[in-house]
């Protein structure tokens, strides 16, 4: 009994508010008691903030095209002018056909919501006021007990949202809550907003929803879930012509044609928009993005904030991504490690723009997914460092040498600074940064190099010289070294400072015994093409806000790293290593320069170089542990590799990658090499003794490469084994006048310096007939595998 008075008497205070509320006359008692409970309802708050509902953020390439959504809520607002009329009027029907008469509250029907409550029942608020005014406490509510109360069921929920729909009534005009009602309502099947309703079932847009189809989407607002129209078909179908049926009642349309409709099916077209990076064509570069934006305190307080700007702000997201250069990339990484490969190695690739830091490319051989233990599945993006959803990092190997030709030249050593480079020494004296001394280093080139040879920076660094690098860093300071990679941005991947006791303890920093990612080398690369302008890594130029409605712009964050004669100093010496170095064969028909780094053991493979507009870097290894897993006796694809170097697999993926991606690009030159470091003439080195001219690489025969064209097979590998070099015969056969099977083209040329160990790729003759008998394939494009090549290293890494 006590239970049934508390009710009626429950009811009776919402009946008081809304007698109230409608302003309607009172009579005796009743009206006192209904004047009482108005002034208690009239000062409560009434102020409701409206933010703008959750809706999807949109990444953009740079010229605009969708590289991914990203949502907590699939939803687009838009106009109530974007609506069709139709679909406006189906949901007035069915939901509230006194919208334009009421002040925001239907009297019969709030009785009747109020009742239904009382007894236990959830029901929604009976104008769209009303429940425009639930969705929005629910959507708004950041934490669980606000949630909590939103969703209750209890009369003080209700009375709230009455004072908050009479409120927003008396501020704000029917057509725009009428808007904002269709674009925050739900209907069904993770379609938010009558705009991606319409998109999500019909494959329309809200404009041009029909009859039947607005009417369906009205029907499924009171409960999306038992009204799914794709999950249930036939209850959708049976509500849909209730909507009809309620639309010939209130006029909006005849019986006929709501005959005429109720006739048709649901002729469901589905399809949902993509959600997230796993099923966008650029996941790595996607996922490099959205960890830009959470892990950066310029866009908000916490990550978790950050989180919920991403997902529900509807952001505007354009990017530096230039999808050709994208394809270039990918394709070509694809190609010479293939993604499910058995070996389970894995190519990264990065691309960045030298002068504004922009990464025009990030690609890897990899599906991206998070079940790391299906093949060729992984969501660590190893192009990056570890702060930005990669890895610890991998050794550099060789592409570290730049860094120590940069730190001599910034200290106005000569081009022709020279030391005796034998085949194995021992460096003693070295100091870090602390002063320390450090323990003497045993170091040892590639392979069996000719001993007592003297070498200037060009020698060295076209033959990727050990001991060579092993004796400028010395000469230069091993501090700073260490501190002119700082300078160009190079860092440890797993976000460590090189201020640590075991990099302070290094000697071979040199040889790029330090962990890092492709994105950091290309960028520290970008920094020679661009004269020695450092510009941080960039991936995003632009955010509109659609809910704040302000745009922020990113701009490139550059400053001069390194004097640009140092920077071009550093050009020109990587220019050489295609002129008989370690690059050879691997240009891309425009000017260039790169280097190749092979770690310890070939436990890793780079390959870093750039034109003047466009930086490259290669990494090709094993996540599971390089050192443990190394590129030895792998087999990827159709071939099998008994040692992988930086020229025979990262080499010919940065070779495709920028035919591909510079292809539209100006063909710039670079700056000649600055005269302030002496001769570029090749034989400006000096042996142990004093002046004098030697060669500036250790070649394996005073005359380089033997002439072995026209010879038979054998005798042509034998000539060149003899003459200290590896030979490498390819499957390809080219037309030449030589006789069929006798050697047609070698590649390096004839007479070309070499350093013994190097590979000297072999080309049979096909027996056709050609006037190019000594030129290698068309384009200088190797098959797998038959790239030039050094011979493995035997200390701390190789070239």
């Amino acid at each position: 009994m006590l239970q049934k008075i508390g009710q009626l008497v429950g009811v009776g205070v919402v009946a008081g508010v809304l007698v109230a509320a409608l302003a309607l006359p009172a009579v005796g008692g009743l009206g006192i008691t209904a004047r009482n409970v108005a002034t208690g309802f009239l000062n409560m708050p009434g102020e409701l903030e409206t933010p703008p509902p959750p809706q999807r953020s949109v990444i953009y390439d740079r010229n605009g095209k969708t590289i991914a959504e990203i949502y907590d809520q699939n939803r687009e607002l838009v106009k109530l002018d974007d609506m069709a009329p139709v679909m406006q009027k189906a949901i007035i029907a069915i939901e509230d056909s006194h919208f334009y008469e009421h002040g925001g509250i239907d009297l019969v029907g709030t009785f009747r919501a109020a009742l239904r409550t009382l007894s236990g029942s959830t029901q929604g608020g009976s104008s769209l006021t009303q429940q425009y005014v639930k969705n929005v406490l629910v959507e708004s509510a950041t934490s669980q007990a606000e949630q909590e109360e939103a969703t209750e069921t209890s009369i003080s929920r209700k009375v709230r949202e009455l004072r908050y729909a009479v409120a927003l009534e008396q501020r704000v005009s029917k057509e725009e809550i009428l808007e904002s009602y269709l674009n925050i309502a739900y209907f069904g099947d993770g379609a938010y907003g009558v705009e991606s309703a319409a998109q999500h079932y019909f494959g329309v847009s809200a404009d041009e929803l029909k009859l039947e189809q607005a009417a369906a989407l009205a029907g499924a607002v009171r409960y999306p879930y038992l009204y799914n129209l794709r999950l249930n078909p036939e209850d959708a179908k049976a509500r849909r012509d209730v909507v009809l049926d309620r639309m010939v009642q209130t006029g909006e349309i005849t019986k006929e044609e709501g005959e005429k409709a109720k006739a048709k099916g649901l002729d469901l077209d589905v399809n949902t928009p993509s959600n997230g990076c796993m099923p966008s064509k650029q996941p790595y570069f996607c996922d490099y993005v959205v960890q830009e934006i959470e892990k950066s305190e310029k866009f908000g307080k916490n990550e978790t904030e950050r989180a919920r700007w991403l997902r529900t702000a509807g952001l505007k997201i354009h990017t530096t991504l230039d999808v050709d250069m994208q394809e270039a990339a990918q394709k070509a990484v694809d190609k010479w490690v293939p993604r499910k490969n058995k070996s389970k190695k894995v190519a990264a690739e990065v691309l960045v723009e030298p002068g504004s830091g922009e990464i025009r490319a990030m690609a890897q051989s990899r599906n991206y997914g998070p079940d790391e233990s299906k093949l060729g599945e992984t969501s660590i993006n190893f192009a990056t460092d570890m702060n930005r959803g990669g890895s610890s990092g991998f050794q550099a190997g060789s592409t570290f040498k730049p860094f120590t030709l940069a730190a001599a030249l910034d200290q106005g050593k000569k081009f022709s600074t020279s030391f005796s480079s034998p085949g194995s020494t021992t460096i003693t004296g070295q100091r870090n940064c602390d002063g320390g001394r450090l323990q003497p280093w045993p170091v040892k080139n590639a392979g069996d190099t000719k001993g007592g040879a003297t070498l200037d920076m060009a020698g060295g660094t076209k033959g990727s010289v050990n001991t060579y690098f092993a004796q400028l860093q010395k000469s230069v300071g091993l501090c700073n070294v260490i501190n002119m990679a700082e300078k160009l941005g190079v860092h440890r991947a797993d976000g460590e400072s090189f201020d640590n006791p075991r990099t302070q303890a290094n000697n071979s920093f040199t040889l790029g015994s330090e962990e890092v990612s492709p994105l950091t080398m290309a960028s520290a690369y970008a920094t020679f093409a661009s004269g020695g302008v450092r510009c941080k890594p960039q991936a995003i130029t632009k955010i509109e806000d659609q809910q704040s409605g302000k745009t922020i712009k990113i701009e490139n964050d550059c400053e001069r790293a390194i004097d640009q004669d140092v920077a071009d100093g550093v050009s020109y010496l990587l220019q050489q290593t295609f002129k008989g170095g370690t690059t050879t064969g691997l240009d891309i028909g425009r000017p260039a320069a790169a280097k190749t780094g092979t770690t310890d053991g070939s436990a890793a493979a780079w390959f870093a170089g750039f034109t003047p507009n466009l930086a490259g870097s290669v990494f090709v290894g094993d996540p599971r542990g390089p050192q443990n897993h190394p590129l030895r006796n792998v087999k990827l694809g159709d071939r099998t590799y008994g040692v992988v170097y930086g020229a025979t697999i990262p080499g010919p993926i940065w070779q495709e990658t920028m035919r591909g991606a510079a292809k539209d690009l100006p063909k710039e030159k670079f700056p000649p090499a600055p005269s302030k470091f002496g001769s570029t003439s090749e034989d400006s080195s000096k042996d142990d003794d004093g002046p004098g001219t030697t060669p500036t690489s250790n070649t394996a025969d005073e005359g380089g490469v033997p002439n072995v064209l026209g010879q038979p097979e054998n005798a042509a590998v034998r000539a060149l084994e003899d003459a200290g070099f590896r030979v490498n015969v390819s499957t390809t056969r080219i037309r030449s006048p030589h006789p069929e099977g006798s050697v047609a083209a070698v590649n390096p040329d004839p007479g070309t310096s070499l350093p013994p160990g190097a590979t000297v790729n072999v080309f049979l003759s096909n027996g056709t007939g050609s006037d190019r008998a000594t030129t290698v394939p068309d384009g200088n494009a190797w098959p797998p595998g038959t790239g030039p090549v050094m011979a493995p290293a035997m200390g701390r890494e190789g070239t």
